[in-house]
């Protein structure tokens, strides 16, 4: 019982997987009806993607923490 909240604190990571997933999808559809602003949304894309996958290392990083703590 005293792991569980490593585990809900990893749980953290289902979000930001899902938001990558659709901002992808938005992404590609956004190219393919302007091809020529790929550039553009390309850029803006890679940002939002690293922010969401940094919030999913924070949930790895608090679960391992509470494992060790």
């Amino acid at each position: 019982m005293d792991k569980i909240q490593a585990g809900i604190a990893a749980l953290g990571v289902i979000g930001p997987g899902i938001g990558v997933g659709i901002a992808t999808a938005a992404a590609a559809s956004a190219i393919g009806r302007n091809p020529e602003s790929a550039g553009a949304v390309r850029g803006v894309f890679i940002i939002g993607a690293a922010f969401a996958e940094g919030l999913g290392v924070l949930a790895i990083v608090l679960g391992i923490l509470s494992l060790v703590l």
